[in-house]
């Protein structure tokens, strides 16, 4: 029967019999004697102490537990025996000689690092636990924050629920690094050579001839508050520049695989880029010219951004920046080069015409109607002013809505359509050539005159503001109606023709000076009539008649017959 002893080891209360007590003893006084001469022997001793009351802690079942001699030398093997090992207090080549003993691994345990945290140490105690550099998490954060806003959330309750790393043990714990006594002792010798190193570089002098005021102390205090407003703008502006930069880079990177190279599949911007290049360049030749253009700028913010996360961050070397920046140099003279040349493309408008006669009888009514295209719009409302897409015989071509018809007066005795087909290139000639290459048709069938509501032209000719521009001219006295497709396509001079778009049954005649709706309601119609003039006018009625006159002109005089008022208004009669 063995006796047992109550101590207190590390805060904490532990039955353990006599040959257990005696051991562990023997056991911490050999630790003392082997650490005498080590900077912060007191701090060592207590976390060894503390870190060998969790282990004893963890051995035991209930509160009546006695710690027995093997539970020591078990916790004796985790922790190491002080006599297996020399520490030498001073030089660069201090060892610790291990004679056949290797400590156990440890798993993390996750803790607060406060001391390499920016608020809580949350961030650097994750990084720790998961093995990720802290400025990764730091990046998510921010992205949590600005998607979603429940980083703040989630940052609040990790800071709760993790306890922080004050410790030694708990220090090593949170690295993953074993607790024994070697580990323990390095740590502490660490810390304590930081804190004499800071004291060392103190300049007491300075000091000791400065005694600072209030006044002092307060600015000082602001300017710390200053410089940490400022430190943390930074931290969010490099990831703002990171997540940019990065972002950038890889749109342009893909940009550069899909545009028109070996291996990209079609792409259907492929063949709008393609119907706009005035060069025999391949595409793809543009996308890497837009790389360099506009990614090398990108990617030195993105370098920015990481060195304002991480100020040692290693710089890329001079000569892969001057690299850079003439790779820069000479994508952006080339791309100017080349606008240049793509405005001179669209120098020189160029025109082909074409005309027709309409035989028309007098008491013909013309109808005027457009139509589309089965096979490249689903109605006539279906508009489209530029699209690169095949025909029926499965041919590259141009396709656009982009048609107008004007209604004008003719000088001559019948009527007649013009077609004008409307192109752009660097020269007339070119422009012209491009411009008799428009497909474009109508028909004109009895009175109706039927007009395709879209042009084509081979996608060879590339684009060039090609268009179709219809001119349809009627002499006095000509009847017509136009169906409710022409209205987005009438480009007339509302002055001569304002067509109505409440009704496609309204008949128009061609007058002297305009086209007027015969049929059309009188408040629709109205506006061709009423005066809009803002010059004041007088009424006078007397036994001469009713004068109107205004400040400029005198609208009506005639003489003045009969004047009556009843309920139902002024009635005046004049010859």
């Amino acid at each position: 029967m063995n006796k047992t002893v109550n101590i207190n080891l590390g805060g904490m209360f532990f039955h353990i019999d006599e040959d257990a007590y005696q051991k562990l003893t023997r056991y911490f006084d050999a630790i003392k004697r082997s650490l005498s001469k080590s900077s912060g022997q007191e701090e060592i001793i207590k976390d060894i102490e503390m870190r060998v009351s969790e282990l004893l802690t963890e051995k035991q079942k209930t509160e009546k537990h006695v710690v027995t001699l093997r539970e020591v030398d078990e916790v004796i093997t985790v922790m190491g025996q002080p006599e297996d090992y020399i520490i030498e207090e001073d030089g660069p080549n201090t060892t610790n000689n291990y004679n056949n003993y290797s400590a156990p691994t440890s798993s993390r345990k996750l803790y607060r690092d406060k001391d390499n945290g920016m608020v809580g140490g949350v961030l650097a105690g994750l990084g720790h636990y998961f093995g990720i550099d802290k400025v990764w998490l730091r990046i998510f954060l921010l992205i949590l924050v600005l998607a979603w806003g429940t980083g703040v959330l989630a940052y609040i309750i990790l800071w709760i629920v993790m306890p922080e790393a004050i410790t030694t043990s708990e220090k090593l714990e949170m690295t993953g690094e074993p607790v024994t006594i070697s580990n323990i002792e390095k740590k502490v010798r660490e810390e304590f050579e930081n804190v004499s190193g800071k004291i060392k570089n103190a300049d007491y002098d300075k000091f000791g001839n400065q005694v600072k005021t209030g006044a002092e102390r307060l600015g000082s205090g602001f300017s710390d508050f200053i410089t940490t407003v400022f430190k943390i703008f930074a931290k969010f502006l490099g990831v703002i520049l990171i997540m940019g930069g990065l972002t950038v880079l890889v749109l342009l990177f893909i940009g550069v695989f899909t545009l028109g190279t070996s291996v990209s599949m079609d792409f259907p911007w492929q063949s709008f880029i393609e119907a706009g290049n005035f060069t025999d360049y391949p595409i793809w030749s543009f996308g890497l010219l837009m790389f360099l253009a506009v990614g090398i700028p990108f990617f030195f913010m993105t370098l920015l951004g990481f060195k304002l996360l991480a100020p040692n961050m290693n710089s890329i070397g001079n000569i892969a920046k001057y690299t850079l920046l003439a790779l820069w140099l000479i994508a952006v003279s080339i791309a100017i080069s080349i606008g240049i040349k793509q405005a001179t493309a669209f120098a020189v408008n160029g025109r082909t015409v074409q005309k027709e006669t309409l035989n028309l009888k007098p008491t013909d009514t013309l109808l005027i109607k457009f139509k589309h295209n089965d096979y490249f719009a689903k109605d006539v409302n279906d508009r489209n002013e530029f699209m690169v897409t095949k025909d029926s015989l499965n041919n590259d071509i141009i396709y656009s809505n982009d048609v107008h018809i004007r209604i004008e007066k003719s000088d001559e005795k019948y009527a007649y359509i013009q077609i004008d087909k409307e192109a752009k290139g660097k020269s007339l000639t070119e422009a012209k050539k491009r411009s008799e290459a428009i497909r474009y048709g109508y028909k004109i069938i009895g009175n109706q005159l039927i007009l395709d509501n879209y042009f084509i032209t081979d996608a060879k000719n590339k684009f060039r503001d090609q268009e179709i521009e219809i001119t349809l001219y009627l002499p006095e006295g000509t009847l017509f109606k136009t169906d409710s497709s022409v209205q987005d396509y009438d480009w007339s001079n509302d002055e001569f023709f304002n067509l109505h778009y409440s009704s496609d049954n309204y008949t128009y005649k061609v007058e002297g000076s305009k086209v007027k709706c015969l049929d059309c309601p009188a408040d629709e119609n109205e506006h061709n009539d009423v005066d809009e003039s803002d010059n004041e006018s007088n009424i006078t009625i007397n036994e001469n008649g009713v004068t109107i006159e205004s400040d400029s002109v005198v609208k009506t005089k005639k003489n003045f017959k009969e004047l009556k008022i009843n309920k139902d208004g002024i009635i005046i009669k004049t010859e």
